[in-house]
């Protein structure tokens, strides 16, 4: 196991320097350019007489964007990996300091409509599949159709304009961390971005929930469990749910991904100072040094959770071996 651990370790850190490559050429390649961003309308009058070019290359010198792209690379990566992400370029504060705030948001709102899905998403598809063609199983699977093909973005309008604008049950945008303010309202604003969050994995955890649940049902040892007058709740509980799980775990990999991938969306549409909001705001103003560090952190959140869901596989199946 510790050395399946290391093997995954040393390759989860490759796939991060890769992503990191990639976005740090990518994003020199999309038009826009910072440094006209923080030139106000009185630096281009005052330079209007003078050469503008210069100007820019002046600029351009001052912030290192001069010289070679894998030069600037070696630079940026050198400081991260001694923990300095450097400082915006538009809007000039220290990116670490940041960062660190922001993603305490994230991980905060993502990790709780992480559990939410999955105590939600299992419960639900279980009793789909031990009720199956009733009126619940119906309804447990129009919702779960429902909640994945739906838009994030769509839901979370929806979400605004019915508890937020017409029966005004809930704050419809702003959030702060419930230790650092008022904590009933911190609450009142989770409410939403949380469900809008959980909705998308809570609905595929259900499916194959109620899929495995049913595929094991069937099985000979759960026909045995049967005949010999088990009572329901102990062979769902010894027989079923435990062999169930392996597909089931395979997906909250993706799930997780899903939910931070989808934050930006969630965290714009209802104002939320977290790390997707923030990539949002930079990549509206090209500003380089912050797309790179919050691509970076959200790459690393996405990478440890799939060798998270790998280590689980073991714990839950025992006839798993790692080598």
């Amino acid at each position: 196991m510790t050395t399946y651990i290391i093997r995954r370790l040393f390759s989860c850190a490759l796939l991060i320097l890769l992503v990191s490559m990639v976005v740090f050429m990518l994003i020199r390649l999309l038009p826009g350019d910072p440094l006209l961003m923080i030139m106000s309308p009185e630096d281009l009058a005052a330079v209007a007489g003078a050469d503008v070019q210069a100007h820019l290359d002046q600029l351009r010198a001052e912030h290192g964007l001069d010289r070679p792209m894998a030069v600037q690379y070696m630079s940026w990566l050198t400081n991260v990996l001694q923990g300095d992400f450097g400082r915006s370029i538009v809007r000039g504060f220290d990116i670490g300091s940041e960062l660190q705030n922001r993603m305490a948001v994230t991980l905060f709102l993502g990790f709780i409509a992480f559990i939410i899905s999955n105590i939600m998403g299992m419960l639900l598809g279980t009793i789909s599949a031990i009720r199956r063609g009733t009126i619940i199983d119906t309804v447990v699977t129009t919702i779960a159709n429902i909640g994945i093909t739906a838009p994030s973005f769509l839901v979370a309008i929806l979400c605004i304009y019915i508890f937020g604008f017409r029966l005004d049950w809930f704050p419809i945008f702003g959030y702060q961390l419930p230790w650092r303010g008022d904590f009933s309202r911190s609450v009142s604003q989770s409410v939403l971005p949380i469900f809008v969050m959980a909705l998308g994995p809570m609905a595929s955890t259900a499916r194959q929930t109620r899929s495995s649940v049913l595929e094991v049902l069937n099985e000979d040892h759960v026909r045995t469990a049967w005949a010999k007058g088990m009572r329901e709740k102990a062979i769902i509980l010894r027989h079923v749910l435990k062999n169930a799980l392996i597909p089931v775990i395979t997906l909250q990999g993706s799930m997780l991904r899903l939910i931070f991938g989808g934050s930006a969306i969630v965290e714009t549409i209802f104002v939320i100072p977290g790390a997707g909001q923030m990539m949002v705001s930079s990549m509206l103003s090209s500003d380089y040094p912050v797309i790179q560090a919050v691509t970076i952190m959200l790459t690393f959140v996405a990478v440890m959770s799939n060798l998270l869901v790998d280590i689980l596989y073991g714990w839950v199946d025992p006839r798993i071996q790692y080598s």
